[in-house]
């Protein structure tokens, strides 16, 4: 693609020349001829430090916050926001991209909405895909995931790539970080939600605040005037969410107990389902849900709420609620012991989210809730000891481990942890920490092992060592019962 048409209204060129741009990278170890260098600023380092190593490499242009400085014989576009830029030229090079597509933020259950909408436009007959935390799912192809927001070359890349692949509707994740770089700035989106708001990524944003507004770009800057802001009504944070919504002249549909869109009129808890009684559009609807936690019924309705505002007719997104499958990691039942005890994998690393699974579980455990968790290094410290508090006062047995420690000393994030938490047992070694709940546990009681849900490694240093709370769960289990 030229370099005019690929910067077209989104920043002035320098240069005389105008190069067929072949690739776009933000990396300069990525770089190839003909490529496109975003020399973008940076927490740690500074992009303009790299521009001789991709002019060297064969890179056709650059791309350079306004004010740079940066001299090259090559083409420069100079941007106010590169990061907006750099996404909307990712866009525009890579093209098609699902005709439908919606994201959703919030701090906890954007993995369970996106694929809890994936399954529902499924259930209509649409070809969807979800991406997220998790990865990719679509019709064609599986990908496992690291990132919660893709960068924005790699995103429109995929999104074309799931749009050449037959997929007309697509669900995504939409990350505090993600929305504040502008990684979604290339996304054309028919609806957007809100989840709730809780504490974390406090290492990143200054505040609460600047975490919310961040958040809330997803309306302000990506949701088209009159596209549909589906938002959780029962959060601390949605009287905001919703004046924020209002306020770009979105279409906002609320859904929950507070909801006027779908109305959680009723709900009651069993082992592994919820029954629910949900009006919409002045019709009460009984809805089985085969999930554990009123966390995923809320999660529920939020991805209902989005199907609806993407065409599903009300009564069939409510009656696929019946058929749901939980996202992996997401309260999701590892195993069961010979006793009758189920044990519980779960993401929650976050203060909300461990508050969420434990009371979740609590109205079909006659025995004790077991929980096993520890926090992570290179992370938001402040939630450390708020977790650990939330874990003595909520459950019966507190086992508190090692979760991804990476650089830090995970002593030293398990001493924050347990200054907090009276009564916790301290056992290091995640695996260890497993088998001492699941052999320890007695016929009534629930065990929770917290933290790392889908995971499949433990990141310890600079490695990442193979590690999987599913298969320790098992192996634990297939112990206790020789």
């Amino acid at each position: 693609m030229q370099l005019s048409l690929l910067a077209q209204g989104l920043g002035a060129i320098e240069g005389g020349t105008d190069p067929d741009v072949t690739s776009l990278t933000a990396d300069s170890r990525k770089v190839q001829p003909g490529a496109l260098f975003a020399a973008l600023p940076g927490t740690k380092v500074d992009g303009s430090a790299f521009v001789a190593d991709a002019e060297a490499k064969g890179a056709a242009a650059l791309l350079c916050p306004e004010g740079a400085s940066v001299a090259s014989p090559l083409p420069i576009v100079r941007s106010a926001d590169p990061r907006h830029t750099l996404a909307v030229m990712a866009a525009r090079f890579y093209g098609p991209q699902p005709e439908c597509l919606v994201a959703v933020t919030g701090t906890a259950g954007k993995t369970s909405i996106a694929t809890f909408t994936r399954q529902i436009w499924e259930k209509a007959g649409y070809a969807a895909a979800s991406i997220g935390t998790t990865g990719v799912v679509s019709p064609s192809r599986t990908i496992d995931g690291t990132l919660t927001t893709p960068d924005p070359i790699e995103l429109a890349e995929l999104l074309s790539g799931l749009a050449a692949d037959g997929v007309t509707h697509a669900a995504m994740e939409a990350s505090s970080h993600g929305l504040d770089q502008r990684r979604l700035d290339g996304v054309r989106l028919s609806a957007a939600a809100f989840t709730n708001l809780g504490h974390d990524h406090l290492d990143y944003h200054p505040d609460a605040e600047s975490y919310f507004q961040a958040k809330m770009r997803l309306f302000t800057a990506l949701l088209p005037s009159g596209g549909a802001a589906v938002v959780n009504a029962d959060d601390a944070w949605s009287g905001r969410a919703i004046e924020v919504a209002t306020g770009t002249s979105a279409k906002v549909m609320t859904v929950g107990r507070k909801g006027d869109f779908l109305k959680l009129k009723r709900l009651e808890h069993e082992r592994s389902r919820q029954i629910a009684e949900i009006e919409a559009e002045g019709r009460i609807h009984r809805i089985v849900l085969p999930l554990a936690g009123s966390f995923q019924m809320a999660n529920a309705l939020v991805a209902a709420g989005l199907a609806i505002a993407t065409g599903v007719p009300v009564e069939d997104a409510l009656m696929s609620l019946e058929g749901l499958k939980g996202a992996s990691g997401r309260l999701e039942l590892a195993g069961t012991t010979a006793v009758g005890v189920p044990v519980f994998v779960d993401y929650a690393h976050k203060p909300e989210a461990l508050e969420n699974v434990i009371t979740s579980v609590r109205p079909f455990t006659t025995g004790r809730v077991v929980v096993v968790f520890g926090c992570g290094g290179d992370r938001d410290r402040a939630k450390r000891p708020m977790m650990g508090e939330i874990a003595t006062r909520l459950a019966d047995v507190v086992i508190v481990t090692d979760d991804n420690p990476r650089s830090e000393d995970p002593a030293r994030i398990r001493a924050a942890i347990m200054a907090a938490a009276p009564g916790a047992r301290e056992v290091g070694d995640r695996r260890l920490a497993i088998r001492e709940a699941i052999h320890g546990s007695a016929p009534g009681d629930t065990v929770i092992v917290a933290g790392k849900g889908h995971e499949t490694g433990q990141k310890i240093g600079e490695v990442t060592q193979p590690f999987s709370d599913h298969a320790e769960v098992r192996a634990a289990i297939a112990e206790l019962h020789g």
